[in-house]
């Protein structure tokens, strides 16, 4: 970290206290507060960190109020455009674009790992049929670290490449299986003669009795996919990542926590609950209700699939989704789809609606992930596995930077106690 060239200064009562300010190479200034209890005797107080920065990074930035997403500097809507999910996933973990070499090298590895351990087969058939993929994927990912023991030691750079290798190659082939499970078909192994999202795709929908080919479309949508959820600041999950590796966790319990983590329907399970308010509409004819109700302050239906946390803009993953999205559709062929007319009417409606592009409510990612991986067979349960699949790379890369950061130190927030002080046990006889 650079020196700090500026100060803040705190007055408590008499006294007075200079914090550093440091400048980061975009976004706002950041007021260094770590010897403020030390110094003044004080903690400060933020709900959901909104206002906190708990680490330092050079993986990715988002500036909301312009709608931009940075990975490693490259604007997201060019990697989405001109990249693959792979060189992506090499470019956060290692911090630059790859050579043609590097790039071969990467993707054979990966490739080449895509295989569960043969015992993880009966691990999987442990799990009731009706088990969440979710669930699956939380139990398997956390148990890997039972399979693969010669990558679970942090403080070994190698073990720790291995891991995140690991991790990267067999979430798809995890994912997938977790879907075949819960539909009770036969499991289907990697191909590796597929790319990273055919392979994919063709272990969730292949069958033994039959060839199952791969339209390079679909494969190139869910590419994209994979590529706009692939590592998105200090979120929930990945902040989840980072305060379970700070105790020196091995890799697989720390992604396990993020899996969980994102499991929330206020994070991963966005586009789920995005289809089925979809559902829930209906038809055309009642969008008007449901927008009404929208306006409503005191009705507690939100239009979910508008807005973002973070973007007070239009979300820039947005645009590329939509034409990923406009592109299956068209290949299918299901335009008539009574879902996806509500869904574009609706878009529709709320981009041209003042009120809407006053709160500045624009359709985000989670709003088209949810109508592609509809179209293309996936149901609603598997929505945040994939999203879980795309984002492993993020994670993994967080943890990997933590890891190596000699200022990391064991996660322990503060608290503002507003319980009872202490009082005196009272015998069970007396109360």
């Amino acid at each position: 970290m650079t020196e700090a060239k500026k100060t803040a200064k705190l007055t408590i009562g008499e006294n007075s206290y200079d914090l550093p300010i440091f400048s980061p190479t975009a976004g706002p200034d950041v007021i260094d507060i770590r010897k403020l209890y030390g110094e003044a005797g004080v903690f400060t107080y933020d709900p959901g960190f909104t206002s906190t920065a708990s680490c330092d990074s050079t993986i990715t930035f988002i500036d909301g109020g312009k709608g931009e997403l940075l990975h490693r500097g490259y604007p997201i809507d060019q990697l989405a455009g001109k990249s693959h999910y792979l060189e992506v996933c090499y470019l956060l973990l290692y911090g630059e674009l790859p050579s043609a070499a590097q790039l071969e090298d990467f993707e054979s590895t990966i490739t080449r790992h895509t295989m569960l351990h043969e015992q993880m087969v009966n691990f999987f058939r442990g799990f009731r049929r009706d088990a969440h993929p979710m669930a699956v994927m939380v139990g398997v990912v956390g148990a890997m670290s039972a399979f693969y023991h010669d990558s679970t030691d942090v403080n070994d750079e190698r073990q720790r490449e291995i891991a995140s290798h690991r991790l990267i190659a067999k979430m798809p082939t995890i994912a997938a299986w977790a879907y075949k499970y819960s539909v009770g078909q036969p499991f289907v192994y990697p191909r590796n003669d597929l790319d990273y999202a055919a392979n994919f795709l063709h272990m969730c929908f292949a069958v033994p009795a039959e060839e199952y080919h791969v339209d390079p479309i679909l494969s190139r949508a869910m590419d994209r996919i994979f590529i706009l959820h692939a590592d998105h600041e200090q979120n929930a999950s990945t902040s989840t990542v980072r305060l379970a590796s700070s105790s020196g966790a091995n890799p697989f319990a720390c992604i396990a926590a993020g899996i969980a983590c994102l499991w929330g329907p206020a994070h991963g399970g966005a586009n789920q609950a995005c289809l089925e308010m979809l559902k829930e509409i209906g038809g055309v004819d009642r969008i008007p209700e449901y927008i009404a109700r929208a306006k409503d302050k005191n009705d507690p239906f939100r239009l979910m699939g508008f807005g973002h946390r973070v973007y007070k803009n239009f979300d820039p993953r947005a645009t590329v989704m939509k034409q990923s999205a406009d592109e299956v559709l068209d290949l299918l062929g299901i335009e008539n789809n009574p879902l996806l007319q509500v869904a574009k009417e609706l878009e529709k409606i709320a981009l041209e609606d003042e009120y809407f592009a006053e709160k500045k409510l624009f359709p985000n990612v989670d709003f088209y992930s949810g109508i592609i991986l509809e179209a293309m067979g996936f149901p609603t349960s598997m929505f945040t596995p994939i999203f879980a699949l795309s984002r492993t790379v993020g994670w993994v890369s967080q943890w990997k930077e933590m890891i190596a950061d000699p200022q990391n130190k064991i996660g322990r927030p503060r608290q503002l106690y507003l319980g009872e002080t202490a009082r005196d046990y009272v015998d069970i006889e007396k109360r």
